[in-house]
């Protein structure tokens, strides 16, 4: 009826052409999405990657340490009542940040191969098995270093020697 209405008044509706204009909002909308995360990706990714500040380069360059090594040792491990000996073979440098420290250390060698020695010999086979075990070693090995020799503290322990049987 309103059709006729308008057709009798002798003008025509016009008729719509094109894309609505709520699709146009959306799709422009999505499109800006799109370029805003395709943006932050590249950034994200690619960052970093460019020309490196040499005042940085200084900053990050790793400090002089000192490599002290001690003298290999041999060990009987805890066997819980297994079949045969199990032995383990160790040679370990220790890592100082400078040649005072190493100097600091020398008269206290005695008390640190001590604590190695208490400490390997409690040791059973499993204990050393994989990545994670030999890691734990490193790092008990460390603090029971830093507790002999306090109040000098040592930067790590290097493994140069590590064999079960």
């Amino acid at each position: 009826m309103a059709v006729e209405a308008e057709i009798e008044d002798g003008e025509a509706a016009p008729a719509k052409k094109g894309i609505p204009r709520k699709l146009l909002i959306i799709g422009g909308a999505g499109l800006l999405v799109l370029l805003l995360a395709g943006a932050g990706l590249y950034f994200f990714v690619f960052a970093g990657r460019g020309a490196v500040d040499p005042a940085k380069a200084q900053a990050v360059a790793v400090p002089e340490t000192f490599i002290f090594n001690l003298p290999s040792m041999t060990v009987n491990l805890n066997d819980d009542g297994a079949e045969g000996d199990q032995f383990l073979k160790l040679t370990v440098a220790i890592e100082v940040a400078n040649e005072g420290v190493m100097k600091e250390i020398q008269p206290r060698m005695a008390k640190v191969v001590d604590a190695f020695q208490v400490y390997l010999r409690e040791l059973r086979k499993g204990d050393l098995e994989g990545s994670a075990g030999i890691y734990r070693l490193k790092e008990e090995l460390r603090r029971r270093v830093n507790v002999a020799i306090f109040p000098a503290q040592i930067e790590g322990i290097l493994f140069k020697e590590i064999l079960v049987q």
